[in-house]
């Protein structure tokens, strides 16, 4: 069937499929042309070069320009010794230096190089040539160089589009001068044919090569992911299985609890409340956990993160577990950047803990301390004077601190006090702005030295009951 333009005139399938092809021409090898295309550098050294001495092994990158300039130069050589014109030996130079500029030209305008390369043919032929012609001998190799670095450059359709115009261009010159014998314009459609078939073969095979190798990147990544996924998926089941079962029965006792007993007096049932809300906040925080171990592209809920100002509620909730605490603050309060907010509050947070656990009966002291750099933590407590039990966890906690702290490029320090304690001190700093802060009153945390002055943070690590320090350590 036809296709009638707005003018009328009919369209055959014949006719939209010329000016397809011309289209393709137009495209391919006439609209920009001339454009700007530099040849990337070599990527890596092929294996010739890898056994070169170090010093030219430098240079490897630019071998590829090495390449075509040692081409142009033997294309300069062989057209200027070849070549016969009534210029003498300036026009032997002149006709080198046309010869291997198309060469030159395919390492930053590839298409722009073919179409110098017919310009070439024809400047040469007009200077002065042989019995061969239209391509003397060094126009001859010149050319067919051209055709194979543009072919190298493009591809396959642009190869196609050179050798077609190839065999034009010689049907048009023999057309004008059938006259002339020795016309090599068959020698060229062969070898041209040849040469264009080898070097788009190599660049289909790169070309292929470039995909494979993308495609098993890609399916290293995925592979990876998916392995990564599988095993994160493994932990969080487990801790679901172990951790979460717990802590649900530990709720629904304390809410039971109560009730097993007769008039229970009010501090009972205060106790088992805080329990209970103990668990239920940890069987919270661990939903969230496992939601992020469980899914790559998991999305955190609208929940907010502690932060300092939460610490108060910290503090109370120890307190009614039988911790003395006490806190100060020093320097002006301000808002930190919520990394450093959560992860203060996670260090106090275990720290105070792990007082709980390691050093029953002692004093605990929290210091934060807001100072020009960044902030402060230091939480100590005294000897335990009650029965010092040992750690049921993994002694981890220590650990975690310093992740954290690492994390927020801080310093840490934790060791054990002279009055048989054990100190944390740890200082975050904060960057980006300046902070518009008075110096820290004697004796705050701040120093980077992590001393009783310097930054404070959770107590410290699980050690030995014969030891009696005090605190365990922070979980990152």
């Amino acid at each position: 069937m036809t296709e009638t333009t707005a003018g009328g005139t009919a369209r055959t399938p014949e006719f939209r499929m010329a000016a397809g092809v011309l289209a393709t021409l137009r495209r391919d090898m006439i609209t920009d042309a001339f454009a700007y295309r530099p040849l990337p550098l070599a990527a890596t050294p092929g294996r010739f070069v890898r056994r070169l001495p170090a010093a030219v092994r430098r240079h490897s990158p630019w071998s590829r320009y090495a390449a075509v300039t040692a081409l142009a130069l033997f294309a300069m050589a062989l057209t200027a010794g070849s070549q016969q014109t009534f210029l003498g030996e300036l026009g032997r130079l002149v006709a080198g230096v046309v010869a291997a500029v198309p060469i030159l030209m395919t390492l930053v305008r590839p298409v722009g190089a073919w179409w110098a390369a017919v310009a070439m043919t024809l400047v040469l032929a007009v200077l002065g040539g042989s019995w061969e012609w239209p391509w003397t001998p060094g126009g001859f190799f010149s050319y067919l160089a051209v055709l194979v670095l543009v072919t190298l450059r493009t591809g396959p359709r642009v190869a196609a589009w050179m050798w077609l115009l190839t065999l034009a261009l010689g049907f048009v010159i023999s057309l004008l001068f059938g006259g002339r014998p020795g016309t090599n314009a068959p020698g060229m459609a062969v070898a041209s044919a040849i040469a264009l078939a080898v070097a788009s073969s190599i660049q289909i095979r790169r070309h292929a090569t470039a995909e494979v190798t993308a495609q098993q990147e890609v399916t290293a990544v995925e592979r990876d992911k998916r392995t990564l996924l599988e095993e994160r998926t493994t932990i969080a089941r487990e801790l679901h299985d172990v951790v979460a079962h717990h802590m649900s029965v530990v709720a629904i006792q304390a809410e039971a609890a109560p009730y097993r007993v007769k008039n229970p007096p009010p501090e009972l049932e205060a106790a088992f409340v805080t329990i209970r809300e103990n668990a239920v906040a940890a069987l919270t925080e661990l939903r969230r956990v496992l939601g992020v171990v469980r899914s790559a592209d998991y999305e955190a809920p609208d929940a907010p993160q502690p932060t300092l100002a939460s610490l108060d509620g910290l503090l109370a909730n120890v307190r009614e577990a039988g911790l003395r605490v006490e806190k100060t603050v020093t320097g002006p309060v301000r808002e930190l950047p919520q990394g450093v907010e959560l992860s203060a509050y996670r260090i106090i947070q275990e720290a105070l803990s792990n007082t709980l656990r390691h050093a029953p009966g002692a004093q605990a002291g929290v210091e934060v301390s807001y100072v020009l750099g960044g902030l402060g933590i230091r939480v100590v407590n005294g000897a335990a004077t009650g029965d010092v039990r040992p750690s049921p966890g993994a002694g981890h906690g220590i650990t975690g601190m310093r992740e954290r702290v690492a994390m927020l490029e801080g310093e840490m320090t934790a060791g054990a006090t002279a009055a048989g304690g054990y100190e944390v001190a740890v200082f975050i700093p904060v960057r980006g702005r300046p902070e518009q802060a008075s110096e820290p009153a004697p004796g705050a945390a701040g120093s980077r030295s992590g001393s009783t002055t310097g930054p404070a943070t959770g107590s410290g690590s699980a050690t030995s009951p014969t030891t009696g320090a005090g605190t365990g350590s922070a979980t990152p």
